[in-house]
């Protein structure tokens, strides 16, 4: 297992050993042991999530404002383009993101601690993301930051895509307006 900050450092980039033959390949996509060593985080995972989506799906900029979740995350099937969006009012890195793909075939990780936004673009059709959480899911709780704010300036890799939103992500508020982390 490879462990790498991103240029926020308390997001993690989580990189599993592969054992690859003629075969196929395996792979250990978490050990909780393994986990805590590397990162020094001592976490408990509450729930697990999975999506699908086709190309275009744009799912966020999502966060709980109570029952903040973190989130180890990962694409089983397909690829999407992955964003973390620091909202912790005290961090030197409020109001920066992070963005990267993760892909099936790269087998690459995000760790998305609690205080932050997390959304994704979905990059290939029958896309399959899956994730770990820290605590559960709290409909009450939810909030969304416009995935396309001015003042955030994500770089989206759109090319040719049209982007596709639920009647939730679509109502998201600015990054100005939202409730942020202290």
């Amino acid at each position: 297992m490879k462990i790498t900050n991103t240029k926020i450092p308390d997001v993690k980039f989580i990189e599993p050993q592969v054992f690859g033959d003629s075969r196929g390949y395996f792979y250990e996509s978490f050990n909780q042991s393994k986990f805590q060593g590397f990162t020094g985080l001592d976490v408990n995972f509450v729930q697990d999530n999975h999506s699908k989506s086709d190309r275009g799906v744009l799912r966020g900029l999502h966060y709980q404002i109570e029952q903040s979740q973190g989130k180890l995350v990962r694409v089983s099937r397909g690829k999407v383009f992955d964003v973390v969006v620091d909202i912790r009012k005290s961090s030197p890195s409020f109001g920066q993101w992070v963005g990267e793909i993760l892909s099936a075939d790269n087998f690459r990780q995000l760790w998305v601690p609690a205080g932050f936004a997390h959304g994704f673009l979905v990059l290939e059709d029958g896309t399959e993301f899956l994730y770990k959480t820290t605590d559960f899911y709290a409909p009450e709780h939810e909030r969304t930051i416009q995935w396309n704010d001015t003042e955030l300036a994500i770089d989206w890799p759109l090319d040719d895509i049209q982007v596709r939103l639920s009647d939730k992500d679509q109502r998201g508020t600015s990054f100005t307006d939202a409730e942020t982390f202290t």
